[in-house]
């Protein structure tokens, strides 16, 4: 069964970091690419980040270029976000991913980050 847990959110100032991580579990986590998606409030599921499964290709959104890192641990079966100069529009749910429009069994329970002064 695949499991992802997310961990790392939070209330931050604006121009503020985070890192949220993600534990991956119930598959082969080094074969398989990995999203990060986010949903705001009263808004649908957006793509944020993507890295396949070596680590070796990366995209982002162009909402989050220049100021979101994706990464992961394959050794550890762990998904990272570097996220910096947050803005209050990153406001949202946070959510580790198999797809980039995950249904519920393909993604985390999510780590809600509040970007606000």
């Amino acid at each position: 069964e695949v499991r992802l847990v997310e961990s790392g959110g939070g209330l931050v100032q604006p121009g503020g970091s985070l890192r949220l991580s993600c534990a991956a579990s119930g598959f082969n986590f080094d074969v398989d690419e990995m999203y990060w998606v986010r949903q705001a409030p009263g808004k649908g599921v957006e793509w944020v980040a993507r890295m396949n499964a070596k680590g070796s290709a990366k995209s982002y959104a162009d909402f989050v270029k220049g100021r979101f890192a994706i990464s992961r641990d394959n050794a550890k079966n762990m998904l990272y976000l570097q996220m910096n100069s947050l803005k209050p529009e990153d406001t949202a749910v946070y959510y580790c991913a198999l797809r980039a429009t995950p249904n519920s069994s393909q993604r985390g329970q999510g780590t809600q980050v509040t970007v606000s002064s």
